[in-house]
């Protein structure tokens, strides 16, 4: 079973290299910086609707049908963030180190 895992991680390092194993240096800098950009802007979205849903969940006025579908935006976010975070993390393995990035988006 372990022959079966390992080959299965095998698979998925080999399909991350041929993804990206085209693309020339310049192309996957230029890649990276704008998935790092988009994770940030991600992460803003996320802590903004972590904020409201632990206002809301703090109000007594706040209806539970309110509060339930705060928390599966939230939920549903955190989803996207994942998976974006993974791509992020495969192109600055093929790249082969993380690009700067100004904090205000400016590379």
């Amino acid at each position: 079973m372990n022959k079966a895992s390992s080959s299965d991680a095998n698979g998925q390092e080999n399909e991350r290299e041929s993804r990206f194993s085209s693309m020339q240096q310049p192309e996957l800098e230029a890649l990276a910086v704008s998935a790092i950009l988009e994770h940030r802007r991600l992460i803003a979205a996320d802590e903004a609707v972590y904020e409201e849903w632990t206002r809301a969940s703090a109000d007594p006025s706040v209806s539970a049908a309110v509060l339930k579908s705060l928390q599966d935006e939230y939920v549903a976010r955190q989803k996207k963030s994942e998976a974006q975070q993974e791509l992020l993390s495969e192109i600055i393995d093929a790249l082969g180190y993380v690009p700067k990035v100004a904090p205000d988006g400016e590379a």
